[in-house]
């Protein structure tokens, strides 16, 4: 029996797919592959990127994730990256694995448009960014500056670990420390949420 295909597709689009290098296996191999408890019925075998992976200095933002941990936040950040166009993120080595399954599925697609450059040293490549004049902000809750109050002109956003913010060595280094301005009871927000707030507020601001 070969897993039947249907659903949200149509039957145009799976006609398009049949003319490439398909492999039709049964329902029970299918739910051997997949992790996900009701599949559509279709899966792809894509290559990773295997670009060089050094970091382009020669763009306006940069957006520097230290140690977020939870996939559905790096998947959500990267979708919303590639909202704005940025064609890389800067990751620790403790960030969340970008190929991890929750993580691909989250990006919707965007996975495969924006580099993910993993960094053994993040200190080391925050003071290069200095060297070149990109002005670094590192996102705090123990500021008073806005992120409202910032012009984001060459600049590099640092995003913190979600239960503990970004890490004291980079704060100290930061040129400044910027912060999403708390209304109501809240103190903070989701990492991906302030990540989307601040990018856009740079996309309003022209500075992309």
């Amino acid at each position: 029996m070969t897993v039947k295909l249907g659903g949200a597709f149509s039957n145009d689009f799976l006609y398009t797919i049949a003319k490439y290098n398909c492999i039709y296996v049964t329902e029970k191999v299918f739910s051997g592959i997949t992790d996900v408890t009701n599949p559509q019925g279709i899966l792809a075998v894509i290559g990773k990127n295997t670009d060089i992976n050094e970091i382009d200095y020669n763009q306006n933002l940069f957006l520097v994730l230290d140690n977020i941990q939870d996939p559905g936040n790096m998947g959500t950040i990267l979708r919303t990256a590639d909202s704005i166009n940025l064609k890389q993120i800067i990751v620790s080595k403790g960030t969340a694995d970008c190929y991890n399954p929750k993580v691909v599925r989250s990006t919707m697609g965007a996975i495969f448009r924006v580099k993910v450059i993993e960094c053994e040293d993040l200190k080391k490549v925050v003071k290069e960014m200095k060297k070149r004049k990109i002005k670094v902000y590192a996102t705090d809750l123990q500021t008073d500056k806005s992120i409202y109050d910032v012009d984001y002109k060459k600049s590099a956003i640092v995003i913190g670990n979600e239960a503990n913010g970004v890490s004291k060595e980079l704060l100290e280094i930061a040129d400044e420390k910027i912060r999403i301005p708390m209304i109501g009871k809240t103190e903070s927000l989701n990492a991906a949420v302030a990540t989307g707030i601040i990018l856009y507020e740079v996309v309003r601001k022209g500075n992309i």
